[in-house]
């Protein structure tokens, strides 16, 4: 285990790469549930800054929240769930702060 301590000879010229298949396997919808989760929670969470954003705020939020629920169940990497907790996270503030300032309809 000698080469743990010590860095590797390749290690110098390999970038750094951000990934959600942090298994080696591909997994397009996973990942594809994954980010639309976070979107749709950062454009729930962003919304409720607008004066009018509660129905944009409401609508994205339920949406996020039950596309993250789903893309949680079926998620393979440890990436995927992390991003989809934040997304989780975010579509529920979006969501009860959309409700708490009016709700679905304008």
């Amino acid at each position: 285990m000698p080469h743990v301590l010590q860095p590797s000879e390749n290690s110098e010229n390999q970038r750094f790469r951000l990934t959600l298949n942090s298994d080696g396997r591909s997994h397009p919808l996973e990942n594809t549930l994954a980010i639309c989760t976070f979107v749709l929670g950062l454009v729930a969470f962003a919304a409720t800054f607008f004066p009018g954003g509660h129905v944009v705020a409401s609508w994205a939020g339920t949406l996020g929240f039950g596309v993250g629920l789903y893309s949680q169940y079926i998620s393979a990497t440890t990436a995927q769930r992390s991003l989809n907790v934040v997304g989780l996270v975010a579509s529920f503030v979006g969501v009860a702060l959309g409700i708490a300032r009016g709700g679905f309809l304008p």
